[in-house]
């Protein structure tokens, strides 16, 4: 994958054959009337594809078919192992098409094509691959009760679930959801951001080359204000999982009320915290700091956008940080040698802007970056940004920007930076920089994330748990914990003669 050139992706993309139907009942159809609306290149402003504009009857087919195959239990009653081997075989067929996949994600988000070989497939390979062979080896449990009786308690299926996506990390993101969903005996619903739907659709071709039933998993691309809603309001849908922003995802937990009370679990959004004191590595946090915050164009809920430094080294940490974000630079997502892309459309990169703008009215210093880049292509390509003299009150330090936009704010000792760290509606993830082992288990501790690293950022992988405190959500994705969300608890109680 990463032998390739930057005109070998591009000879590869022009023949591209783009898949743009949905995913109903284990076969590629349009939309019941018919209607498409294009996919758009973010790198270039132009289309990519037409796709399948779904509405509320064919939410309302899919529903039916994913409801059918759970009753019969073509799915749901399969053997443990038999479920597996579709799901390691699907890991398989996923990593066996990396590369077109790879370009799909690369295509219709605006990653670096150096990411999505990298990081994107492979995460969603393992996924899929770690939840299938971890399907027989949940056990149930026997509870301690008098000897005339046996209690027997299991975990089963909720039933169908919808699971709707995000464009930041579509092919990820669906990977952490359908996995666990699937491993557990679900049908599914899933409802990809309508800008990125290409690889979502693709995978499910081939979960269904691996051996998965119709019906098992149906997707839908459309709008996620009328065919979003629809399945948040459906009667026939048991559960539903959603990572996005705060706003829908309160409107999805208000739908669970106004319907059936069907389980929700929501991953939102973020201002992450990442904390540096005076005895830490500066050259590593530095570096990994402008990662924290640029990586995926800072599109990413648990990005560090807030960097609380220790005043004493302010002055000799900024230089390293600035050093670092001058290798963000972003530049063609096709070029391997690209560490940034664009925004992913033009409402986005308008947001990152006007931010920019509110970040120097309210007297923050912005010390590099801030501007467009790259006009000639077409595409939404903002420069890599930092402010300098933030303090924590103000909006750029306060609201989810969702791009490369990084505010500095001075602390004086543990306790104020653990204080500005926790002065957020938020509380996803977060990092703390210390070689002293007291100081950094400590303010690890006492920040109210989900996910805290010391000395490290985006640390974890599928074996722990992945989920927010506060307006960041509930529930987990990742690890045994997610399986959790995705089954019932069922006590029998049995007493003998």
């Amino acid at each position: 994958m990463l032998d390739k050139t930057t005109q070998d992706w591009h000879t590869i993309a022009a023949a591209l054959d783009i898949e743009g139907r949905a995913f109903i009942n284990g076969r590629y159809v349009d939309a019941l009337s018919g209607e498409t609306r294009p996919t758009t290149n973010p790198a270039t402003g132009r289309p990519l594809a037409e796709v399948a504009l779904c509405g509320t009857e064919d939410a309302d087919l899919a529903v039916g078919h994913a409801r059918a195959v759970f009753e019969r239990g073509d799915w749901a009653n399969m053997a443990p192992m038999d479920r597996k081997m579709v799901l390691v075989r699907w890991a398989e067929l996923i990593e066996q098409n990396a590369d077109e996949l790879a370009l799909l994600e690369s295509l219709d988000v605006g990653k670096p094509i150096s990411d999505t070989t990298a990081v994107d497939v492979p995460a969603a390979v393992r996924t899929i691959r770690w939840s299938g062979e971890a399907i027989d080896k949940v056990y149930g449990e026997i509870s301690p009760t008098p000897a005339n009786t046996l209690a027997l308690i299991q975990r089963l299926p909720l039933g169908v679930v919808t699971a709707i996506v995000p464009w930041n990390f579509p092919l990820s993101t669906t990977a952490w959801k359908l996995a666990p969903a699937l491993a557990t005996g679900n049908s599914v619903i899933l409802k990809p951001a309508s800008s990125t739907p290409l690889s979502a659709l693709r995978i499910a071709g081939l979960a269904a080359e691996a051996g998965l039933p119709e019906g098992v998993l149906q997707v839908l691309p459309g709008p996620g204000g009328s065919l979003g809603r629809h399945l948040g309001l459906h009667m026939d849908i048991d559960g539903q999982t959603f990572t996005g922003s705060t706003p829908v995802g309160k409107q999805l937990m208000a739908y669970s009320g106004r319907s059936n009370l069907k389980r929700t679990f929501l991953e939102l959004g973020g201002k992450s915290p990442n904390i540096v004191f005076a005895d830490a590595n500066l050259e590593k946090a530095a570096a990994m700091a402008a990662v924290a915050v640029f990586y995926n164009g800072g599109q990413t809920c648990t990005a560090g956008t807030r960097l609380i430094v220790e005043e004493q080294i302010l002055d000799r940490f900024m230089k390293l940080v600035l050093e670092s974000a001058s290798k963000w630079m972003p530049g063609d997502p096709l070029d391997p040698a690209t560490r940034m892309g664009p925004m992913i459309d033009q409402a986005q990169h308008d947001a990152v802007a006007e931010y920019v703008g509110i970040g120097c009215a309210e007297g923050a210093e912005l010390v590099f970056g801030g501007h467009r880049t790259l006009d000639e292509t077409g595409g939404y390509f903002i420069e890599p940004t930092v402010f300098r003299g933030v303090n924590n009150a103000m909006r750029i330090a306060q609201e989810e920007i969702f791009g490369p936009v990084l505010s500095v704010i001075p602390f004086t000792g543990a306790d104020e930076a653990v204080r500005i760290a926790n002065d957020s509606i938020y509380g996803l993830a977060g990092a703390v920089w210390s070689n002293d082992i007291n100081t950094a288990h400590k303010v690890a501790a006492a920040v109210r994330v989900g996910t805290m690293g010391i000395n490290n950022y985006f640390g974890g992988d599928i074996t722990v748990p992945f989920g927010g405190f506060k307006q960041s959500g509930n529930g987990r994705d990742k690890s045994i914990h997610a399986f959790h969300d995705y089954t019932e608890l069922k006590t029998t109680w049995i007493e003998f003669d």
